[in-house]
């Protein structure tokens, strides 16, 4: 409606041209059809024996062509306008909400220097294209925080990006629906057309269907931003690059890979909705839309190039036509999801050498969770890993195939009993006594009578019971303690001893006077009570898991 209001022509005398063209086309038509050179020369009633029937004169002809070309030129001329060229003082009232992955797998380093720090410094640069756009930040893994609300402070929003690392939030996992009531509650208020971009490089095992039918309900510009290398070739947790553009496609909105340089940036600062207000000030100057135009003028002039242009040039567009009509197939191509280091090699059986082309040839026939749960049978474990597309399917057949860590990751990407048990299974395969045991006493929680829970639990308990008592006699007798692990990153096998035989390191206590006195002690206290962010967001996603869930409200 703001367009047709504010439609108008920049040059509206140059309008008065296209009748007095068109009427002189009609005019020069007219005099050819009544001009009769044989007239005056043969008899007339012989001359009625002597013609020939003209043809028809199809439409597309020199003559048609020549009307719309002056049609064209004269809007040209005449300077279609609608907008104002945007205010240097104007805000882009569209907001943009980022919902970032920050799961396990945005680790890998298979991206430099890995997933999630090249999507935040990705981010970083996707701000300074947006300058006037409201930001909001949201947060995911087994649970979704709000990092930040709509803010247009972009620094506060840099500052908070630069301290999202992998594990921050208080539960493992990948599951980006629980950030959809939060995207819902920061834009509740909006009434422009907002953007949300999801940064990540996979999907939980539930997580498509659900969020397409919130995108149903929802006027939201969906843009997924994957990160990560689709092939098992540096990374066994590849980008899921296929799931993630179909979800894009199927919510009306865009995916885009991450590349090396800027213009992925460009392209998404490109494809977010903005809304700049029509201005009614004469003071800036209206934007002339007739530009475009002179590209279809081009082509309908270079018509006359050629003698009987009118059946080549038809003839010429059947290709584009072809073209077109190429739609996508649907179902995807089994031999594209293998890597091409592994796309040409046999499967090697109990009886003997099954040829590629028995691959291709189930192919036809079965989907690619389909055709893993055949080879997951037949006990090849590690190409049923690389062809599921199930998450779930493919951290069973990691688990077969011994490669527990990854099995472990793969598993938190479904909410359920059973993925947390077999999580737990995998951390204790991987010697993670005191991950597994973690998750057992979640689990338990949730379901105390869960089947083989207990047993297992009870299990490694025990083992982390005689791995501390065996640590503490070993303190004892060397005098030192023993080294801290990163449940997330190194397997922890016991909790260390007790008690820890170190040297106490006496702290310095200043006064206010002795802190007043020297600048150098008073910047030294400023920076010890300073907050650290990630730690204060760490205590806020942990206090929100505690109070309402794993998504808000």
């Amino acid at each position: 409606m703001e367009v047709i209001t504010h439609f108008h022509f920049l040059r509206p005398e140059w309008l008065l041209l296209a009748p007095g063209l068109l009427i002189i086309e009609r005019l020069l038509r007219s005099s050819r059809a009544n001009s009769d050179r044989f007239s005056g020369i043969i008899d007339a009633e012989l001359l009625q024996h002597l013609r020939v029937q003209k043809p028809p004169i199809a439409r597309f002809n020199p003559t048609s062509v020549l009307v719309v070309v002056v049609l064209l030129l004269t809007l040209i001329m005449a300077g279609p306008s609608w907008q104002q060229q945007p205010s240097p003082l104007a805000e882009d009232a569209a907001p943009l909400v980022v919902v970032l992955d920050v799961s396990e797998s945005m680790a890998t380093t298979d991206v430099a220097p890995s997933r999630l720090l090249r999507g935040i410094q990705k981010i970083r640069d996707l701000l300074t294209l947006v300058p006037d756009k409201r930001v909001g930040v949201i947060a995911y893994a087994g649970s979704a925080h709000t990092v930040l609300p709509l803010t247009s402070d972009h620094e506060v929003t840099k500052n908070f990006l630069a301290v999202m690392t992998p594990g921050i939030t208080p539960r493992a996992g990948k599951y980006p629906e629980y950030a959809l009531p939060g995207i819902d509650r920061l834009l509740a208020q909006t009434y422009y057309r907002s953007s949300v971009l999801l940064v990540t490089d996979g999907l939980g095992a539930g997580s498509s269907e659900l969020i397409q039918s919130w995108c149903r309900d929802r006027d939201y510009q969906l843009l997924i931003y994957g990160f990560g290398d689709p092939s098992l070739t540096q990374s066994t947790v590849p980008l899921e690059r296929e799931a993630l553009s179909n979800l894009a496609t199927r919510c009306g909105g865009q995916y885009f890979d991450a590349s090396i340089d800027r213009r992925d940036v460009a392209a998404i600062a490109g494809a977010m909705t903005d809304a700049y207000k029509i201005i009614d000030d004469e003071a800036l100057p209206w934007r002339d839309n007739g530009y475009p135009l002179v590209f279809p003028v081009l082509i309908l002039v270079l018509l006359w190039f050629r003698r009987g242009w009118t059946r080549l040039w038809i003839w010429l567009l059947v290709p584009c036509f072809i073209t077109l009509s190429n739609a996508p197939i649907a179902q995807p191509n089994l031999d594209a999801e293998v890597p091409t280091s592994l796309k040409n090699q046999p499967i090697i059986s109990r009886h003997g050498v099954l040829q590629p082309a028995f691959d291709g040839f189930l192919s036809l026939w079965l989907t690619p969770d389909q055709y893993g749960r055949v080879l997951l049978q037949l006990g090849y474990y590690q190409k049923a890993a690389e062809v599921f597309e199930n998450p779930i399917w493919r951290a069973t057949a990691r688990y077969y195939h011994q490669d527990f860590e990854q099995a472990a990751t793969l598993f938190t990407r479904q909410d359920n009993d059973v993925a947390l048990f077999n999580e737990a299974n995998a951390r204790a395969h991987r010697r993670d006594y005191v991950g597994a045991r973690n998750r057992y006493d979640v689990l338990l929680d949730r379901n105390p009578e869960f089947p083989g829970a207990r047993a297992n639990r009870e299990f490694i308990h025990e083992i982390i019971e005689t791995s501390n008592r065996l640590s503490e006699s070993q303190t004892n007798e060397a005098g030192v303690g023993s080294e801290t692990l990163d449940e997330e990153k190194d397997p922890q096998i016991s909790e260390g001893a007790d008690t820890l035989v170190n040297e106490v390191e006496e702290r310095t206590q200043y006064s206010a006077e002795a802190i007043l006195a020297s600048p150098e002690t008073a910047a030294l206290w400023m920076k010890n009570v300073q907050p650290d962010p990630a730690n204060f967001l760490r205590s806020k996603f942990n206090s929100q898991l505690q109070e309402r869930g794993v998504s808000e409200p």
